[in-house]
């Protein structure tokens, strides 16, 4: 008996009196019924932003890349800044789906199905970025290694930006295959409580003939863990690979050996940050209070200020070796340009944004406060932001030619394509809480027995009873 049952002082993972039918009506109902107003505005809002980084866009394409305040001293500006961050935001999805199931961590299973949908997402946006810095967008199939057969022309092999092409168009495949693989129970659920025959055959087809047979569970356990075994090392690998499109250069600022292990522990960290972000709306909006808990909440914010800390001994090692390494270049690059120069503001908003305010989830009280995580989570998500335009623009707008030295401010196509990019992930986010379940119904059914609320007080009564039976039985043989 004992063996069935989570320790009773381990917090439930689901609140309130549930079993399988009302954890089913809990998290199906929203997908069958016609969506709030709240869904409709947040919609709305993200179709026009959506729309205006289309035709930012549009008006890059048309009059190329001059109309980007790139110059010759900062040629990588906004655009490959919001493409590392959004390679970073697209880290955890996968990290809290695969680590988290690989450790058998029951938290999971509340926050694993929109974190997952948030990578494929924040990489369908990452995507975007190198492309259309190219400026010759109709050039992109260059940087597939295909045979070309209009002379000796093949991609270079030796670029880290060609390497960013095949980690993260892995990583992508691998994080569709992994999130849809986890939907397939959860489609045939919506397929057998269909009420219209389109919505029957759309499920049905999504659902792969999922029949809830022995093999089917066994088929769909192997499987992810093989997904979860593969997708493990990429996230690891894909934040390293974009952070050597800057660490294999020579230029003072980045030229260092800590970006690979700094650059992976950031992503975690502002990935983490949206996934809070996401799931307090969520929660809010689909009245999913009982199943993404507190608890899983203040999980997630252990991992942000674990991750907040490990970023902020980042900082400082590259502050002490700059000192230390006795390189004039790299000194200024830091000292004098970085926290001191004319683009210092942004250098100081970071550090408080990613070091200082994270520690605030040092109390408990803070960790549980609703309010207080999501603030802190878009601070997070600013504060990351800013570290990757310092990484770019501050090691940049100062050249070794005094004559060459610039500043950097952004030009409206710049904002707009990065509105855009809101716009996408926001409506695509929107359709996925409309159309699937939020939340994965099995597994938190696999989990209810033992970490279920109403059957943890349960389980205290019976502990208590056989306690008192053991107490009354050693007593009667004495």
């Amino acid at each position: 008996m004992h063996l069935k049952y989570e320790s009773t002082l381990r917090e439930p993972l689901v609140d309130g009196v549930k079993d399988y039918h009302q954890v089913t009506e809990d998290i199906i109902s929203p997908i069958e019924g016609k969506p709030g107003k709240l869904w409709y505005v947040g919609f709305f809002i993200s179709l026009t932003l959506l729309g205006f980084g289309a035709f930012s866009v549009f008006w890059q394409i048309y009059f190329g890349v001059g109309v980007w305040n790139l110059n010759k001293t900062i040629g990588w500006g906004w655009d490959i800044t919001n493409f590392v961050w959004w390679v970073g935001i697209g880290h955890a999805g996968t990290l809290i789906s695969a680590i988290l199931l690989l450790f058998r961590q029951g938290w999971r299973t509340g926050v694993n199905r929109a974190a997952e949908a948030m990578t494929i997402f924040a990489v369908m946006c990452a995507g975007q970025f190198p492309i259309i810095h190219m400026g010759r967008v109709w050039m992109a199939f260059f940087i597939l290694p295909y045979p070309n057969t209009r002379g000796p022309v093949w991609v270079n092999f030796n670029s880290p930006l060609l390497w960013d092409v095949f980690a993260i168009s892995t990583y992508f495949t691998v994080s569709l295959l992994f999130w849809y693989s986890g939907l397939l129970p959860d489609f045939a659920t919506v397929r057998d409580r269909a009420k219209t025959k389109l919505r029957k055959l759309l499920y049905g087809v999504a659902a792969f003939g999922w029949t809830g047979s022995t093999k089917h569970w066994q088929r769909h356990e192997a499987l992810s863990l093989v997904l979860a075994g593969l997708s493990t090392p990429l996230v690891l690998s894909v934040h390293t690979i974009v952070s050597f499109d800057f660490a294999t250069s020579v230029i003072p600022g980045w030229h260092t050996t800590i970006f690979p292990p700094y650059f992976v522990a950031g992503a975690i960290f502002s990935g983490f940050a949206m996934v809070q972000t996401l799931l307090i709306i969520t929660r809010k909006v689909l009245h999913l209070e009982e199943y993404i808990t507190l608890g899983h909440m203040e999980a997630m914010n252990k991992v942000i200020v674990l991750t907040g800390s490990v970023v902020g001994c980042a900082y400082l090692t590259e502050l002490f070796m700059a000192w230390y390494g006795a390189n004039p270049y790299e000194f200024a690059t830091f000292f004098k340009y970085r926290a001191a120069g004319p683009l210092g503001w942004s250098y100081w908003i970071m550090m408080t944004c990613n070091v200082i305010t994270p520690q605030v989830f040092w109390f408990r009280k803070m960790r549980r406060n609703v309010m207080v995580t999501f603030v802190m989570s878009i601070i997070v998500n600013i504060g990351m932001w800013f570290e990757r335009f310092v990484i770019i623009c501050t090691s940049l707008y100062r050249d070794y030619l005094p004559s060459s030295w610039a500043y950097y401010r952004p030009s409206w196509p710049e904002v707009g394509f990065y509105m855009g990019t809101f716009g996408l992930f926001f409506t695509c986010f929107f359709l996925f809480a409309k159309y699937f379940p939020v939340i994965a119904v099995a597994e938190i059914k696999a989990v209810l027995k033992t970490s279920g609320e109403n059957y943890k007080e349960k389980m205290e009564v019976y502990e208590e009873e056989s306690a008192e039976k053991f107490a009354h039985d050693v007593a009667h043989a004495h």
